[in-house]
């Protein structure tokens, strides 16, 4: 008996082939990002427009309330934070039928993984590179508002190259105070640190003691790069930390609140697909459009550190 010729094809199937490759490169979009997730986020999904208006009200004082007098009434003209969606960044490969027929199932998962880990890599960077504000920094690379890692109380100056060191306990406490100086809640800091300042803070002992591994540590590495906390902040470690433009590299970390910056999504991680017949393949495109702005000045704190 014939089986008929109701068969499941590349065609009939295309709709189920790029949902496939859409769930997993989301899934390693997430998994990768790292201060994306420990700031605040705002979706313009679906709504027109390159530009989102924040309010950025100004915080009042309580009066003193005298007998038989009239409450004092308080007024100010609020401001307000612009961030303009102009990022729009795009992963794509060109697969032709050859290799498609021929490669292993694993080629796809190498792709899948490497588009979501390029996107998320990108959005980190673009906000990671928003401490070069902090503090009433310039906002290049010469972090004029930085310090450095040795005090957190020295200015680094990137012209002369001077004002960096490695990561001390002293610099992080300096740090702190600053935020605290700010009045940034407790709530929700975080300290990001590129791989040579983890190396740093493993050999010294306050570092690698319970108050500092804690939850995180027993766990070994846990989400998205954490690696333990210190002084009740969460700290974790990217190799995608910020590197400045003196003459001998070095590298930054920020201690940050999650005010400090806003991630602004108009459009998340899509993925796409076109038979390209002109060469015999399959284009795939994966991209997303955003936009990235500080929010708080006084909210994160730049280290400058050796490389």
């Amino acid at each position: 008996m014939a089986l008929g010729t109701a068969h499941v094809t590349k065609t009939t199937a295309a709709t189920f082939v790029p949902a496939i490759w859409s769930d997993e490169i989301v899934a390693s979009y997430q998994k990768n990002l790292v201060l994306a997730n420990l700031i605040k986020k705002m979706s313009f999904k679906g709504k027109k427009g390159d530009t989102v208006h924040i309010p950025a009200p100004t915080r009042g004082s309580a009066s003193l309330k005298a007998a038989s007098t009239q409450v004092n009434l308080i007024a100010a003209t609020e401001g307000e934070i612009v961030a303009t969606i102009n990022k729009h960044y795009e992963y794509s490969r060109l697969i032709e039928d050859i290799v498609e027929t021929q490669a292993l199932s694993s080629l796809r998962s190498f792709y899948t993984e490497d588009a979501g880990y390029a996107l998320a890599r990108q959005v980190d960077t673009d906000l990671i590179t928003l401490g070069r504000s902090a503090q009433g920094g310039g906002g290049t690379s010469a972090y004029s508002g930085a310090f450095s890692g040795a005090d957190g109380t020295t200015a680094y100056v990137a012209g002369t190259n001077s004002g960096f060191a490695a990561i001390t306990d002293i610099a992080i406490r300096r740090s702190i105070q600053r935020l605290d100086d700010q009045d940034v809640p407790m709530d929700g800091r975080f300290l990001l640190v590129p791989p040579s300042s983890r190396n740093t803070m493993m050999g010294i002992a306050r570092f690698t003691e319970q108050a500092f591994v804690g939850e995180a540590g027993a766990n070994n590495v846990i989400r998205n790069g954490e690696v333990g906390n210190v002084y009740g902040i969460p700290v974790f470690v990217t190799s995608n930390a910020d590197t400045t433009s003196g003459s001998t590299a070095c590298r930054i970390a920020l201690m940050g609140h999650k005010d400090f910056a806003v991630l602004v999504e108009q459009m998340g991680v899509r993925t796409q697909t076109q038979y390209k017949q002109e060469y015999l393949g399959t284009l795939f495109t994966a991209d997303t459009l955003y936009g990235v702005q500080e929010l708080r000045d006084g909210a994160a704190v730049a280290l400058a550190v050796p490389a």
